[in-house]
């Protein structure tokens, strides 16, 4: 293959539609380039509900890292300001289960390379190329069990036009200032070299009406480094990567609704209150409170045109470290805090073959094979004495001494209060093979099928450290192990995937698809099984020092979904509006949900059934010479049946919908620019809202979160010479919304988390050099 075909990424910088927000009016023939399905191709060919994101784009309106992609993507909802992926939504399929025995339920891939897990997978955008944001099940084409769709980001490569680069600052208030930079350096005809670099500091926007002298939360501080290398000669390329980064943020701050029983039962019982405002939070943070990790990670390509075909390999390693804390009850008593100090390791191998002719008959195969190390340590703490209040006041009983004498024992309180502990082991590996061929049967009707077959293996052991406290581990755990419980369990399938694909005209192409999604089984950090061995009390010991003899891991089964879909793309205009809108339906069974375990252990379970269809479009307009308008809306419809566990074990949600999922979301944006002196004007205004969400499915009105709609604003001036000046606003009407909302429950009352941040004034300055 060519060099100009193998950086044709680099070469063609029209990315997206949604790339042209950060750029002038688009010509007509711009064509935007991505390689969603193994290949390059035009984003208006792919027969997928795709939206790709420029580099420039994302740094211009100030995207931090991988979630804020949600903003400008119609059927992507769940954003959050932690380093979590258990609030992001695709269509309504999240990832539910927050321990370390399962997957995310969407796949993100960096260069290609899978992202991993809770801790390590949000890592911050700094010169990028573009990503793309696939809507649907993906384990076809990404594998790893991306059943609910994928993100797939890619970096700026080195190139050979000479030496080149950026230096960006971006200073706002709360001693906001944060910094990128690159440099481009081609060493010799066929060798280059790129090096980037991203940190800066904010101050925190939420403050704690119980640590009220104390600095405010959500504090992002962040530094990153990547290096890259470029090898191109003749039909060999070669890309390599090492990345570092370093996060240190707050865990996610909740707040208590203030309704709802969980509620109702704290205030009869203990009389508390809430203080601050809603942006407030009122926590013991008896864990403190973090969201740090440090992350290390290579990747290396390798391309070699074989004429005819082009065989890719791909390798990528990742180490990490992570740790968190949180005060998960939202209120200033000691009912639950939450940590986790988690380290790992991932190692990846892909080898594909993709075929580079022009005939009727165009393919692709491949192979890969995963080695996952994941170790956690999880904790959680409360407060004895509200401990013993909350369950035993009913009967007259008000603190642990008075509880213990009842049963003629003494209590001795300790200084650390309730704290249980279990750690995880975990040692995870599989490997997929895959083969798709499309056929043009004619010059405008072309038919795609492929099949993947994927298996995984999970060897998996669970410890639940001995308690201090008089309570024993039965508040949160409900159990405690003399050695590792371990069991080893494997899941495969063959997930087929079918497309048709029509060209109407040279405008306008129509496409069809039905998918077959799955996601591996795994296994509960939180609980064993027989159930039975975790129902215990203090004065019993009979869940105490388990074995293998006694219990094993909680296992649970695979996710599966079919999903079927129909779509259109094409021009208006003359090529002055871009059109993308697809319909989809899917049916998914077996969730994997987080349900109340007996005793105080969390369960992992598979549960109930959901069938959805939703609406997605999105719209680029030339609106003449001097303004361009993107729109991007979506509508989402989900029923929910058989989850009992999910509702109190009764039938009363029977049939309703998913309560994370707006039934509309969109984004929108209006850009000018009009030539002024050497050089241009530049103003924008963006805005993304959705309806309003609930907390679970039995949707109390305690547990809403309602809609929203946030604006930005933005307006400067951009020199040919390569400096720019931009002055911003984000959230201009100083929006209050969450990142989401919980139901509670009898003990931990609904609270909301995640207040969004408050209206931010700022400057973003930039010299581009070179190039």
């Amino acid at each position: 293959m060519k060099r100009l075909s193998l950086q044709k990424r680099v070469l063609l910088t029209s990315c997206s539609a949604a790339a042209m927000l950060a750029a002038p009016a688009f010509a007509q023939g711009d064509e935007i380039i991505v390689t969603a399905q193994k290949r390059d191709e035009s984003i208006q060919d792919v027969p997928l509900a795709i939206t790709a994101l420029s580099g420039d784009f994302t740094r211009e309106v100030n995207l931090d890292d991988v979630k804020d992609l949600v903003r400008f993507t119609p059927g992507v909802t769940g954003n959050s300001a932690d380093s979590f992926i258990d609030t992001l939504s695709m269509r309504g399929i999240l990832t539910n289960d927050f321990g370390a025995g399962g997957d995310p339920s969407i796949g993100l891939f960096k260069n290609g390379l899978y992202q991993g897990r809770n801790g390590v997978v949000v890592t911050s955008l700094y010169d990028m190329e573009r990503a793309e944001v696939l809507r649907g099940p993906q384990g076809f084409l990404f594998g790893r069990n991306a059943i609910g769709g994928a993100i797939s980001v890619h970096t700026a490569r080195p190139n050979f036009d000479g030496v080149s680069g950026y230096v960006e600052a971006d200073v706002a208030e709360r001693n906001r200032f944060f910094g990128e930079g690159a440099i481009n350096l081609p060493l010799s005809d066929v060798f280059a070299v790129r090096l980037a670099v991203y940190g800066g500091h904010e101050d925190g926007y939420v403050d704690n009406a119980y640590f009220p002298a104390n600095d405010p939360l959500i504090e992002p501080e962040k530094y990153a480094g990547r290096f890259s290398a470029l090898y191109s000669d003749g039909p060999f390329e070669a890309f390599f990567t090492a990345e570092y980064e370093d996060r240190k943020q707050s865990g996610s701050v909740y707040r208590a609704t203030e309704g709802g029983p969980g509620w109702d039962n704290l205030v009869d019982i203990f009389g508390v209150s809430l203080g601050g405002d809603g942006r407030d939070i009122d926590s013991d943070l008896q864990l403190g409170e973090a969201d740090d990790s440090e992350i290390l990670s290579f990747g290396l390509e390798l391309s070699y045109d074989l004429g005819g075909a082009v065989i890719t390999s791909l390798t990528g390693y990742k180490d990490h470290e992570y740790v968190y804390a949180e005060d998960f009850d939202g209120t200033p008593l000691g009912v639950n805090a939450y940590a986790q100090d988690q380290e790992g390791s991932y190692f990846e191998q892909e080898v594909r073959v993709v075929s580079d002719t022009d005939g009727p008959l165009s393919w692709y195969a491949g192979a890969s094979y995963y080695n996952e190390e994941i170790d956690v340590l999880f904790t959680q703490a409360a407060d004895e004495e509200v401990m013993c209040q909350f369950y035993w006041s009913y009967y007259g009983i008000n603190s642990c001494s008075d509880y213990f004498a009842y049963y003629y024992y003494a209590f001795t309180p300790t200084a650390e209060g309730l704290v249980e502990r279990n750690a995880i082991r975990g040692r995870y590996h599989g490997w997929a093979a895959y083969v798709d061929a499309t056929l043009a049967l004619s010059e405008k009707f072309d038919i795609g099928v492929g099949v993947r077959y994927s298996k995984d293996v999970k060897d998996f052991a669970i410890s639940a450290l001995p308690v201090t406290s008089d309570l024993g581990p039965y508040f949160g755990l409900g159990f405690t192990t003399a050695e590792p419980l371990e069991d080893k369990q494997s899941w495969d399938a063959f997930t087929p995937r079918f497309i048709a694909r029509y060209h109407a005209s040279d405008e306008w192409m129509l496409f069809a698809s039905a998918t077959r999604g799955f996601k591996s089984g795994g296994f509960g950090s939180f609980f064993i099984s027989p159930s039975s061995v975790t129902y215990c009390g203090p004065f019993d010991d009979s869940c105490l020092n388990l074995t293998n003899a006694d219990a094993s891991p909680n296992a649970f089964d695979p996710e599966k979904v079919w999903s079927y879909e129909a779509g259109v793309k094409g021009t208006l205009f003359g090529g002055a509006t871009r059109v993308d809108a697809n319909v989809y339906y899917y049916q998914y069974k077996d969730l994997q949900v987080n349900v109340p375990g007996t005793g105080g252990g969390i369960l992992v379970d598979n549960v109930g059934k959901v069938d959805g269809w939703g609406f997605e479009a999105s719209t680029n307009t030339d609106l003449g010479d001097y303004f361009d308008l993107y729109f991007a809306g979506a509508y989402a419809d989900t029923e929910v049946t058989n989850a009992q566990p999910l509702c109190d074990d009764t039938l009363d949600c029977e049939g309703s919908s998913l309560g994370h999922v707006p039934k509309f979301s969109a984004s929108a944006a209006l850009n000018f620019n009009y030539p002024v002196g050497p050089g241009a004007i530049r103003a924008s205004a963006q805005a993304f809202g959705q309806t309003k969400t609930y907390g679970g499915l039995l949707r109390p009105d305690y547990a809403v979160n309602g809609a929203y709609i946030d604006l930005s604003l933005r307006a400067g001036y951009a020199s040919e010479a390569g400096w720019s000046v931009m002055g911003y606003v984000e959230n201009v009407t100083n929006e209050l919304y969450y990142d989401g909302v919980s139901e509670g429950g009898n003990f931990i009352p609904a609270h909301y988390f995640g207040p969004s941040r408050p209206r931010t004034f700022g400057v973003l300055l930039s010299y581009e050099f070179g190039g």
